[in-house]
C-alpha cells in the first residue's frame, strides 16, 4: 500500500515519518510552498526529538517526499490521511474549515478507490461531514459514491515523545462504520498497522463516532487529573502538607496509578486546552452540560497565574524595579510548542505589573518571542522590559526571583550556590516541583513549590526598591536579540 498524508504539521509529519520508517511509500501534501521547499531540503519546521533523523533517513532512501501537487498526492495514496489543523473557534468549538476543504479536494481528484482516514482531532460527526463533502464533489463529477470510505483513526501522540508513541503504541483506535466497503476498509487498516499487532493485538475496533469521542474523552480525563492534583496541591499549601507525598500515596492505588498526578502551574499545548473546550462545546450543542470538564478548564486557567499571585503576595502588586528570571518557555519539555504555554500568561502579567523579565529556554526562544509579540500587540512597549537570555545563568543575574515554568532536564540539577551568588535575592518559585525544599533551606535559599512545605520563604525580605536601581539596570542583557544557544 502507498500512503498520502495531507497536512505537514505536527501530526502529519510524525505520521508520515513513522509510516515511511515502517517501509511504506509516503507522500506528504501541503499547500504551504515555503514549508514544502524546506522539508525537501531537510529542514524540519518543528522540534520533536528524533523526527529530523527519521525524515532524513527515509527521504534519502526514497520512502518519503513532499509536494504541493494535490492531484499527484491523491493519485499516489491508497490510504489518504487527513492531518490538518482544527483550531478552536471563538466559542471553543473546533474549526473544521481545513478538514472539509481537504475532503472537497479529495472528491475533486478521486479516480479509483481510496480509504480516507481522519487523523486530525475532530468532533463527533465530522466523518459524516467529510463523507458529505466528498460525495458532493463525486456527484458533481458524475462518479460512483462507492469510490471511498471514511474511517476515524485518532492520534495519541505526546509532544516530546511522539516518535516513540507512534512506533510503540499502547493502543490503536480505529473507527469504521458498516457499509459496502467495510471489509475492504478493515483489511487495509489491519495491513497498515500489522507491524504493531504481531505479538498481541493493540488495535481497538469500534464505530466512527465512538472513535471520534474516544480522543476527546482521553484528553479530558488526563486534563482533569492534572487540575484535580493542582487543587489538592493548593489545599496542601494551606494545610502544611506535601503534595509529592500525597501523589505517591494515591498513585499506589492501582485504580488510580501514578500518571498525570504531578502538580504544577497549569497545562498547555495544542491538545488539552483545545480538546476540552471542543468537548464542552459539542456537549452544549446537544443540550448537555460538561460541568466537570468545564471546571477542569477553570482550575487550569487559575493555576497558570499561581506563581504570579504568590510573587505579588511577597513583593506587592507593583513590580517596577524588580527583575524576574524565567526558566522554561515551551508548554512542556522536548518541544518548541508555545501554544497555550503557561509562560505566555505569566510573562504578560509580570510585564503589565512593571517587572523586567529575563527568560531562557533551550529550544523555544524564537517561537516564544513570536508568541509574546502576539500577546502584547495591544501594548508592544511591554516587550522593552523582556529579554531572552543566552543561557540559564545569564537570566539569573541580578534577579529578585526565579520562576521555573518548564521541567527541561537541564534545569533539574543546577549549581545552586552559583544561582545564589548571581541573584539579588535567592528566591525560587518552582512551578514544576523540581527541587528539594529541605536542601535549598540548608543553602539559605527561599523556595516555594506547588503544594510543598515552604517555610523559609516567610523569612525573606522584599523591601521596596526604586525602579532606577543601578544593580537592576546593570543586569539587563541586550533586548530581543536571540543568542545561537536560545
Amino acid at each position: 500500500m502507498r500512503i498520502t498524508v495531507i497536512g505537514s504539521g505536527y501530526v502529519g509529519l510524525v505520521t508520515g515519518a513513522c509510516l515511511s520508517d515502517l517501509g511504506f511509500k509516503v507522500v506528504c501534501l501541503d499547500k504551504d510552498e515555503e514549508k514544502v521547499r524546506a522539508l525537501q531540503e531537510g529542514d524540519v519546521p518543528i522540534y520533536e526529538p528524533g523526527l529530523k533523523e527519521v525524515l532524513a533517513r527515509n527521504r534519502a532512501d526514497g520512502r518519503i517526499r513532499f509536494t504541493t501537487d494535490a492531484c499527484e498526492a491523491i493519485e499516489h495514496g491508497d490510504i489518504l490521511f487527513i492531518a490538518v489543523g482544527t483550531p478552536p473557534s471563538e466559542d471553543g468549538s473546533a474549526d473544521l474549515a481545513h478538514v472539509l476543504s481537504v475532503a472537497s479536494m479529495i472528491g475533486r481528484h478521486l479516480k479509483g478507490f481510496k480509504l480516507v482516514v481522519n487523523k486530525s482531532t475532530v468532533p463527533v460527526g465530522t466523518a459524516d461531514r467529510v463523507r458529505s463533502a466528498i460525495s458532493h464533489e463525486l456527484s458533481h463529477r458524475g462518479m460512483s459514491l462507492d469510490l471511498y470510505d471514511v474511517v476515524s483513526n485518532p492520534e495519541f501522540l505526546k509532544e516530546g515523545a511522539a516518535i516513540d508513541d507512534f512506533m510503540r503504541p499502547d493502543r490503536i483506535v480505529v473507527g469504521i462504520d458498516d457499509g459496502v466497503n467495510l471489509a475492504k476498509s478493515q483489511r487495509m487498516m489491519g495491513d497498515l498497522y500489522a507491524s504493531f499487532n504481531r505479538h498481541h493485538s493493540r488495535t481497538v475496533w469500534m464505530d466512527v463516532r465512538s472513535a471520534e469521542l474516544t480522543k476527546y474523552a482521553a484528553n479530558a480525563m488526563l486534563a482533569t487529573r492534572i487540575s484535580f492534583m493542582n487543587e489538592i496541591a493548593n489545599l496542601a499549601d494551606v494545610l502544611g502538607a506535601d503534595v509529592d507525598h500525597i501523589r505517591r500515596g494515591i498513585g499506589a492505588d492501582t485504580r488510580i496509578g501514578h500518571s498525570f498526578l504531578y502538580a504544577g502551574c497549569g497545562y498547555g499545548g495544542s491538545c488539552f486546552p483545545k480538546d476540552t473546550q471542543a468537548l464542552v462545546s459539542t456537549a452544549k450543542a446537544h443540550g448537555q452540560s460538561m460541568r466537570l470538564v468545564s471546571a477542569t478548564e477553570q482550575v487550569n486557567e487559575q493555576q497558570k497565574l499561581l506563581l504570579v499571585d504568590r510573587l505579588v503576595q511577597r513583593m506587592g502588586s507593583d513590580l517596577s524595579g524588580r527583575k524576574i528570571a524565567i526558566w522554561g518557555l515551551s508548554f512542556k519539555p522536548n518541544t518548541d510548542d508555545m501554544r497555550e504555554a503557561t509562560s505566555r500568561v505569566v510573562i504578560r502579567h509580570l510585564l503589565e505589573r512593571g517587572a523586567m523579565v529575563s527568560a531562557y529556554d533551550p529550544v523555544a526562544g524564537s517561537e516564544a518571542m513570536a508568541a509574546l509579540q502576539i500577546d502584547c500587540q495591544a501594548d508592544p512597549g511591554l516587550l522593552d522590559r523582556f529579554d531572552l537570555a543566552a543561557d540559564d545563568m545569564q537570566a539569573l543575574q541580578g534577579a529578585d526571583a526565579l520562576m521555573v515554568l518548564t521541567e527541561w532536564k537541564i534545569f533539574h540539577n543546577p549549581d545552586f550556590q552559583l544561582m545564589k551568588d548571581l541573584m539579588r535575592r535567592p528566591f525560587i518559585l518552582d512551578g514544576r516541583n523540581l527541587y528539594n525544599p529541605e536542601a535549598l533551606s540548608e543553602l539559605g535559599m527561599a523556595y516555594q513549590g506547588v503544594g510543598r512545605r515552604n517555610d523559609l520563604v516567610q523569612l525573606l525580605s522584599f523591601e521596596p526598591i526604586p525602579s532606577t536601581d543601578a544593580f537592576f539596570q546593570s543586569s539587563q542583557v541586550e533586548k530581543h536579540k536571540l543568542n545561537a544557544n536560545a
